[in-house]
């Protein structure tokens, strides 16, 4: 999609009254038998996505669900998440995106935090979940949305049997592009997750720029593997209504498995992100099917700079990175046709409506080459954290909480989380950079990097390691010395057999376990 035909579908867009909900009404009247989903065999067209969509806010509605209510949704994948997510909309109430892990502490803040009132869930376990914090009213909806829900939750209502039912005809409140649609709680790493509020036209304009990225043409297919209840799937949802292609939905992330759906689906681009790239790569190669495909283009976080080049060889297409956050949106991005990124780490350039720089600590702009924090301004843009007063922005700029440094291009890179940073002795490790050499090991399959307080130095480097095959602690930490400073080698070694995932597919560092207990140390076996 070009600069202009963005800037037309989204003055016509912007244009059509209700908002998500009134932008699906349009379509369904003008490409009503288009596919929009394609999950576990079954295709839904637009049409059906409105149909359903206005059944199931007459069913929200007659629970109590009204304009400015916040409702949970703890779904899996699949389309009943993104129906809920749309006749929310059109309800102009506020939906709460949930994790279905969540338990006790996270999932009661989550909800008490935002006040919800209703609550929608895919499982059983899920409306368990929610009706013991309380909820009045908690509906129980197949996440296939295929009709009355597979299983029963004592005092859950099947709102699958009350969808089917109901009226397919609902009015839409005069709700407006700027009205807060999510509370969309980011993963956090520190405490408990923020609520970051989002509109409806925040989420048009970044499925807009995601489409301009990408050129999506008519006989494009999209597909999303991330959770729903993540952001990735949601824009993507936006996106294929947008333009007219359908969304491939996978019920999870499988390394294994990623490549026959693309291929069973016809896919031609998607974006992953995380640990994702790297986890694929070291799936076994296949000579005669990694080509088979009809993608043309990836879009990605954090791929691994040193296999940029080996992944596009094995796969034969186009890996661009793609950099953001919840709260703002798309920023940077490469273009397709730069070809002169591959390797180099490069997270791309500004968006059209973005602005980006990177500062020292004083707030003054840091020189080409010489690392800083990456602050951001323009749209889309969260408008706040919910029921918090902190300030959004610094001198009218968004710090994204990255560290990076801008090139001779004007392409800006990413060194590692500003509090990822691993002070020992004086010197700044980043945490990503050890971590890229570690992965880079054929022995590894994954490896996160943190600090371990220490009494001398402040900080030691330690190194959790998830194996693909047999390798001894101390050949991994001479890995790493060959090639970076001798400083910023590992100090312990710790094996782990799985991580946890935060919902964007990266690893939740700060739920690994604390203490050098049980870890290998190199400093005491060179004693």
């Amino acid at each position: 999609m070009s600069a202009a035909s963005r800037d037309a579908a989204g003055g016509t867009a912007a244009r059509v009254a209700g908002g998500l909900g009134g932008l699906l009404r349009e379509r369904a009247a003008t490409d009503g038998d288009r596919v929009l989903f394609r999950f576990a065999g079954t295709d839904t067209t637009v049409a059906q996505v409105e149909d359903r969509t206005n059944r199931l806010a007459n069913v929200l509605a007659a629970h109590g669900a009204r304009r400015g209510d916040r409702v949970a949704v703890m779904m899996g994948n699949g389309v009943g998440f993104p129906v809920a997510w749309l006749a929310i909309a059109k309800l102009g109430a506020v939906i709460v995106p949930v994790n279905p892990g969540y338990r006790s502490a996270d999932l009661a803040h989550v909800v008490g935090d935002s006040g919800a009132v209703l609550g929608l869930a895919g499982s059983a376990d899920a409306a368990g979940a929610l009706l013991a914090l309380g909820f009045g009213e908690v509906g129980l909806l197949d996440p296939a949305d295929a009709g009355p829900a597979r299983e029963a939750a004592a005092g859950a209502f099947d709102a699958g049997r009350e969808l089917a039912a109901a009226s397919g005809v609902r009015d839409l409140p005069g709700v407006g592009w700027d009205d807060l649609l999510n509370l969309q709680y980011t993963s956090g790493t520190t405490g408990f997750p923020k609520g970051c509020m989002l509109t409806h036209r925040y989420w048009l304009h970044l499925a807009e720029l995601a489409a301009e990225v990408a050129a999506v043409t008519p006989d494009d297919v999209d597909l999303t593997a991330q959770p729903f209840y993540y952001m990735d799937p949601q824009w993507n949802t936006v996106l294929c209504l947008l333009t007219g292609v359908p969304l491939v939905i996978l019920p999870r992330f499988s390394a294994s498995g990623f490549w026959p759906s693309v291929r069973e689906h016809g896919v031609t681009f998607f974006y992953v992100l995380g640990t994702m790239p790297l986890l694929l790569l070291k799936q076994p190669p296949d000579p005669d099917l990694d080509r088979d495909h009809r993608v043309r283009l990836v879009l990605c976080s954090g791929i691994t700079p040193a296999l940029h080049a080996a992944i596009e060889e094995r796969w034969g297409a186009p890996w661009r990175e793609a950099y953001g956050s919840t709260e703002a949106g798309v920023v940077l991005t490469v273009r397709p046709e730069d070809t002169a990124c591959v390797g180099t780490g490069s997270m791309g350039a500004p968006v059209p409506g973005k602005e980006a720089r990177v500062v020292r600590e004083d707030g003054t702009d840091a020189a080409d080459g010489e690392v800083g924090e990456i602050v951001v301004r323009g749209e889309p843009m969260l408008t706040g954290y919910w029921n918090r007063d902190e300030p959004l922005l610094r001198d009218g700029w968004y710090p994204m909480g990255d560290l990076g440094y801008r090139d001779p291009r004007g392409h800006f890179h990413l060194v590692g989380r500003l509090k990822e940073m691993i002070r020992r002795g004086g010197e700044n490790i980043a945490a990503a950079e050890v971590e890229a050499v570690l992965t880079g090991h054929p022995a590894v399959r994954a490896a996160a990097v943190v600090p371990e307080p220490d009494a001398l130095l402040g900080e030691e480097v330690k190194a959790f390691v998830q194996l693909a095959e047999p390798v001894e602690p101390r050949e991994l930490v001479a890995f790493v010395r060959a090639r970076l400073a001798g400083f910023k080698a590992p100090r312990f070694v710790e094996f782990v057999e799985a991580f946890p995932m935060t919902p964007s597919e990266r690893i939740a560092k700060h739920l690994l376990p604390a203490g050098t207990g049980g870890a290998y140390d190199a400093l005491e076996e060179a004693r």
